[in-house]
């Protein structure tokens, strides 16, 4: 992929975290999630590919733009063909009520190169490179934090581990706690935090529990330009899912999969912006004609590459004085 669909990604994820941040605070997440994927769509338009959506907002009948199977781009003859899967915002909730850590995610990869997951749970273990393959999600709790620990050269007590707060979690919360970790609840998005175990200084070691299988594709591809490590297995929760799963040819739910499965390609592109406040991203911040953004963009093949993008959107027509 060239590196102007990457400047077109990076714009795409900056447009829908823009759009959703003039909604934080009003208590309507179905309204932040629209106008994110309004933005993020219009972007998209203007893209020079033949895009096809493989992790959307849904099925068709589900969702009026960036549903599954979706074509997006200009679909110019002789654009190359790509892969998208997008969260318009991750953390809808948090979007809602202004709590930290929403943000807008967009991954891309030649045709075939991301895992076309169902919308069920997947549970996950998400680790930073230097526990590259040392995890299972397999393994026992205490197992897979004994493994990390090793490899951080550290002790299991010095680890912290990012759980959403759910009830299907009691258990895994009560076997962490046992093996002396340190723990870290959060209400929703687990993507952000996932990224922010594979990188130094965020104080994140792991990310385990059950969470979307979308946003564990998302999170591959992340990993994939990161150097991390995923695993994870289906996990059909609601009444129909395995039938759906079963339809969709998921039919061995015992199947682990490796960062390999959920984003085979070797060329990934990934972007994300901070919508509210965070310990990965900074929000949006307004100021009299324009606002400044701040986006993590980063490609998985070599040279893989990483680039913190703090930019300044001025409006139509504004010539006043730019404050950092």
């Amino acid at each position: 992929m060239s590196h102007d669909l990457e400047a077109s990604f990076l714009l795409t994820s900056q447009s829908a975290a823009i759009a959703a941040s003039r909604t934080m605070g009003f208590g309507d997440r179905e309204r932040s999630d629209h106008v994110a994927t309004e933005a993020m769509r219009a972007a998209m338009d203007t893209t020079p590919m033949r895009g096809r959506i493989v992790i959307g907002e849904g099925e068709r009948d589900e969702a009026p733009m960036l549903f599954i199977g979706e074509e997006v781009g200009n679909q110019a003859p002789g654009s190359p063909e790509i892969d998208i899967a997008v969260d318009p915002l991750e953390g809808t909730n948090l979007t809602a009520t202004g709590a930290p850590d929403s943000i807008t995610v967009i991954a891309a990869s030649p045709r075939g190169g991301l895992l076309h997951a169902p919308d069920v749970y997947m549970d996950k273990i998400v680790v930073g490179p230097r526990s590259r393959g040392a995890i299972s999600i397999e393994a026992s709790v205490d197992e897979n934090l004994s493994a990390v620990a090793r490899c951080l050269k550290r002790s299991v007590s010095d680890l912290l581990v990012v759980i959403l707060d759910r009830p299907r979690h009691e258990q895994l919360i009560a076997d962490v706690r046992r093996a002396g970790a340190r723990i870290r609840l959060i209400g929703d998005g687990d993507l952000a935090p996932g990224i922010a175990a594979a990188l130094l200084g965020t104080g994140v070691h792991a990310v385990m529990g059950a969470g979307g299988a979308p946003e564990g594709v998302l999170t591959a591809a992340a990993m994939r330009c990161l150097g991390g490590d995923i695993e994870g297995r289906l996990m059909p929760a609601k009444p129909g899912d395995k039938e759906r799963l079963e339809k969709a040819g998921y039919d061995d739910l015992d199947r682990t999969f490796t960062i390999e499965d959920l984003a085979p390609s070797d060329d990934i592109v990934f972007s994300a912006t901070g919508v509210t406040n965070g310990a990965l991203l900074r929000g949006v911040r307004f100021f009299g004609g324009g606002c400044r953004t701040q986006s993590i963009v980063m490609r998985s093949k070599s040279p893989r590459h990483m680039r913190w993008v703090d930019q300044i959107h001025l409006d139509p027509g504004y010539d006043g004085s730019i404050r950092a």
